[in-house]
């Protein structure tokens, strides 16, 4: 183990005063509120040589971080970056997505979170809609940049050999400015001290862009009521002071943003992969014996797809929380992961738009592995009929959710989250799908997700999505695109009686088709327009 991991966890858990205070911190809803820039700096005073980020380039303390960040700061102002101004990140996870978060903050810039997914015109689109000053982005993406026309300054934030690169590079950045990045005023302008912004940035979180044009949804949070979810969820699951996170989720997705600002506020020191891979996940956690693992559900499902005796290979007792979202949480998956880790299983509910929802902890998936949890605390949840009327418990309707942690300009009305579903007696919350995902086949409503964790149950049946497909004679036809689990030879017709046997008979799949494996976005949602729904 890398001297100075998790060094700070031996001051123990926070008590819930000193989880309220960072909570307070990180969402901005203090009345002394910490920049992003101010929460690394009070990590560094705490506890400057314990590891902040362990990447593919090896360790750094959070005092380096520190340092590091007020020298990109520095760069980034040599650039023409100011107070107000947008700053677009495109990077895989390491280092210098964090160094370039930080140093934002200090000039009072805003930041858009770019999909590492993206095509050219999205990315030139959202550039343009957002009025973005200079992006910093990974050496790999840099051409799809250039082919979209980006006229700004680009930063490379990761590359093989930054000497050769032509543009300028955050190591660069930290050379030329490494003697004036200490956690006071940063260096600008060949050294120049230029005063730390007092100003909050505004965090520019993206749709995923499945069915369109992906559109920025700000982020600003403030007030005691703003306050509640983000301390409902450091209530629900575990997080605690130095643990060494393994941040398998893209850290531009909310989710991964989120558990990287609860890193930030308690000191953590975060392992980055740049990439996921299922089995070099179990490999870093058995390496820093992370206590947290933070993912989304098709990553932890690719896991546990690993060969029984490559996951025994891996000493994963260590973990304590394994934290996911970005998508539905198969019931099928909640069970397998809770028999194979335990109860460290959090599932949490929540959108671009309307922030943190609910919590599904291990009991709650234990009772019901479908579930999405409790709604949290400053967070109200109501399932609507098309009137927008509130139904009984167990009727199945529109779920809208009031919240203070809902994007700039939704207010503080309902919001609608474009997802169908359920309350049960205890009041849980059951997703059942997009509302959009609803088939209509012959005067019949479906909903897909329905056949899928019917299908997804069969021991041969590895990952599935059902779809509707035009049908003249009925309007919409179901067709299922079935990934097997290796091994097995499932047919499509014990997969159609499968559904015949437990289902209505307008609810079995027309078609099945056999792939390789679903088309899915970088947070794991099924690409249904690449399978003709």
């Amino acid at each position: 183990m890398l001297a100075g991991i998790g060094k700070s966890g031996l001051l123990g858990p926070f008590t819930p005063a000193q989880t309220a205070r960072v909570a307070a911190d990180i969402a901005g809803g203090g009345r002394r509120a910490l920049s992003v820039g101010a929460v690394y700096r009070l990590a560094a005073a705490l506890d400057p040589s314990a590891a902040a980020v362990v990447d593919d380039a090896g360790a750094v303390g959070f005092a380096d971080m520190d340092r590091q960040a007020g020298a990109v700061a520095a760069g980034l102002a040599d650039l023409g970056v100011g107070e107000g101004d947008a700053v677009a990140l495109l990077c895989r996870n390491h280092r210098g997505f964090l160094l370039s978060l930080v140093a934002a903050a200090r000039l009072g810039a805003d930041v858009v979170y770019l999909n590492t997914g993206f095509a050219a015109p999205q990315l030139a689109g959202v550039l343009g809609d957002e009025r973005v000053a200079a992006v910093v982005a990974d050496e790999e993406f840099v051409a799809l940049l250039e082919g979209g026309g980006v006229a700004v300054p680009v930063v490379v934030a990761w590359c093989e050999d930054p000497a050769a690169q032509a543009r300028p590079t955050i190591d660069g950045m930290v050379g030329d400015h490494g003697d004036h990045g200490g956690s006071g005023d940063h260096g600008g302008s060949g050294g120049s001290p230029v005063p730390a912004s007092r100003r909050a940035s505004r965090h520019v979180l993206l749709t995923s862009g499945t069915t369109g044009r992906p559109k920025g949804a700000a982020r600003q949070v403030g007030g005691p009521l703003g306050l509640l979810p983000v301390v409902g969820v450091l209530a629900r699951i575990p997080y605690r002071r130095g643990d060494v996170t393994v941040m398998a989720a893209p850290m531009f997705h909310a989710w991964g943003l989120a558990n990287t600002a609860v890193a930030l506020g308690f000191g953590a020191t975060l392992v980055l992969p740049r990439r996921f891979d299922p089995e070099e996940t179990l490999a870093l956690v058995a390496r820093y014996r992370a206590r947290v693992l933070v993912a989304v559900p098709v990553m932890l499902q690719r896991i546990l797809e690993l060969p029984e005796t490559t996951r025994r290979r891996y000493d994963t007792s260590s973990l304590r929380v394994i934290a996911l979202s970005g998508s539905a949480l198969p019931g099928g998956l909640a069970t397998r992961a809770l028999a194979e880790y335990g109860d460290v299983v959090h599932s949490l509910y929540g959108s671009t738009e309307a922030g943190w929802v609910s919590v599904a902890g291990p009991e709650d998936l234990r009772a019901d592995p479908a579930t999405a949890g409790r709604p949290l605390p400053g967070v109200a949840v109501r399932i609507a009929d098309p009137a927008g009327r509130r139904v009984p418990a167990g009727v199945r309707g529109r779920i809208l959710v009031r919240s203070a942690i809902a994007v700039d300009g939704a207010g503080r009305g309902w919001l609608d989250t474009g997802d169908v579903g359920h309350l049960d007696s205890a009041g849980r919350l059951v997703v059942e799908g997009r509302a959009d995902d609803m088939i209509v086949s012959g005067g019949e409503n479906v909903y897909p997700v329905e056949v899928e964790e019917l299908l997804a149950g069969h021991p041969g049946v590895a990952d599935v999505a059902v779809v509707g497909v035009p049908d003249e004679r009925f309007g919409q036809r179901l067709e299922a695109w079935v990934v097997r689990r290796p091994g097995h030879r499932v047919g499509a017709e014990e997969l159609k009686q499968l559904v015949r046997g437990r289902l209505a008979r307008y609810k079995v799949p027309r078609r099945i088709h056999f792939v390789a494996r679903l088309p899915r976005t970088t947070t794991g949602k099924v690409l249904r327009r690449e399978l003709g729904g």
